[in-house]
């Protein structure tokens, strides 16, 4: 159970030194206890102070690393049952299947094309992470030659799924270093699984037939010394497979049931018999609540919608989405290039930066933090006034990179054109268009 902001404060040193960034000692325990702060902003606090809260403040579902690499991701670590409560943390992990019957050719063109599917948005790469290599019974050496190759030739990390003990040890000693998921500990074979993952310190799925029925077998792992298990309750109907995703997301939350503290690996591509249905369902275990969703298969018209879903479901909604303040060139601008100015959320400076880029006029864009608000509702705030925007034009550099002085505002900021003018005397300040979509055409008429 979670420590109060007094339990807490009664662990830490008590100096009130200011050096974690507030004025007490009281003040830093109650962020603490409120997610507000890191403990390690403490650097003064004990190591038996540190060892009690980190084990009072652990989340009730257990963040599990999966893979190595450029695309080494987290599973689990939620605290929250709905994103609005907190927020949610480690974003579902997106696999796609690849067989073991597979041959080499085939295999370097699908790297080749999953590689490709990475998507720019919002300043962010979005982007698939796992493949699961599942056995097809022709072999152990044959799965460990297509791990093998996925491991060594791709970004890509791996769940390796099989039910032969021989070819999961085969396929561990070619891509262990790729620190591989192992698919699945089951009541049949969790014992010698359960050995491997542990002499291997690899990360393990446990598959029942039933919530209930995982309880046992991940009780008897974790006394076996592993602690990064992924579940599967094993229902592959879909009004079930949601009912055990709240389930077990609740048992963890609410009823502080460390039996099922951990992420969840769902399958649509065992649910449903094309992709586009694959894709719905997938959809939906991203919201709620999978920790690793497996399709049959990655395109683009499947790929990115899920990508899309997963960044608005795990950002802070508490928090908006913001770009880095500073000056942005678009369409090669030269120092006759007209020069705008908005803010930096995000969507604002995307919609604005496309729609000058699609105008094909050079220019300059200049994105002022506004704590990520949008104009009108920054203006209102007071964090986008006439005053705070001639001051950054000032700052920004703008002025060493164009010999002219007109800065074109946005519509929705009409009113701080008489502000922005006296403090950046000399300079024209022109109201733009309010609507983006209006953008290209003034950049044109001027």
């Amino acid at each position: 159970m979670a420590l109060t902001g007094i339990q807490i404060f009664k662990l830490l040193p008590k100096t009130n030194c200011k050096e974690c960034g507030v004025p007490t000692c009281l003040a830093f325990a109650m962020n603490l206890a409120s997610g507000k702060a890191e403990l390690d902003s403490c650097p003064y606090v004990s190591d038996e102070a540190k060892e009690k809260l980190a084990e009072a403040s652990a989340p009730p579902i257990r963040p599990v690393k999966l893979g190595k690499g450029v695309r080494q991701t987290t599973a689990g670590g939620e605290t929250v049952l709905y994103r609005h409560e907190k927020t949610f943390y480690n974003p579902t992990v997106l696999a796609a299947t690849v067989s073991s019957d597979i041959d080499a050719a085939a295999l370097d063109s699908t790297l080749k094309t999953y590689n490709a599917f990475q998507y720019e948005r919002v300043g962010l790469n979005l982007r698939p992470e796992l493949l699961v290599v599942k056995d097809a019974g022709n072999g152990k050496e044959a799965f460990a030659a297509v791990a093998e190759k996925i491991a060594k030739e791709s970004e890509f990390n791996l769940v390796l799924m099989t039910e032969d003990l021989d070819a999961m040890k085969a396929a561990v000693e070619v891509s262990g270093f790729k620190r591989p998921l192992l698919y699945a500990a089951t009541e049949a074979n969790a014992d010698d699984l359960g050995a491997l993952a542990k002499d291997s310190d690899l990360p393990l799925a446990v598959k029942a037939d039933s919530v209930e029925a995982l309880i046992p077998l991940t009780e008897k792992l974790t006394g076996m010394g592993i602690k990064d298990l992924v579940i599967d309750p094993g229902s592959r109907e879909i009004k079930q497979a949601l009912e055990d995703q709240v389930a077990v997301r609740r048992a963890a939350l609410k009823a502080g049931n460390k039996a099922l503290g951990f992420p969840t690996i769902t399958f649509p591509s065992e649910m449903a018999g094309n992709l586009d249905m694959e894709t719905l369902i997938a959809g939906m275990f991203v919201a709620k609540y999978g920790g690793i969703v497996v399709m049959s298969d990655f395109s683009t018209e499947s790929l990115f919608p899920l990508l899309l879903e997963r960044l608005n479901i795990f950002t802070d909604p508490q928090r908006p989405m913001t770009v880095t303040e500073g000056i942005f060139e678009i369409n090669n601008p030269d120092e006759n290039s007209p020069v705008l100015v908005t803010t930096n959320f995000a969507l604002t400076y995307f919609i604005v930066s496309g729609e000058i880029e699609a105008s094909k006029v050079p220019a300059w864009l200049l994105i002022k933090d506004a704590e990520g608000l949008s104009v009108l509702t920054a203006w209102a705030a007071g964090k986008f006034g006439g005053d705070d925007v001639g001051m950054f034009v000032k700052k920004s550099g703008i002025m060493d990179k164009v010999k002219h002085t007109e800065l074109i505002i946005p519509g929705y900021a009409a009113a701080i054109a008489g502000d922005v003018e006296e403090e950046l005397p000399g300079w024209t300040i022109t109201v733009g268009p309010r609507e983006a979509a209006h953008i290209a055409p003034f950049l044109k008429a001027k």
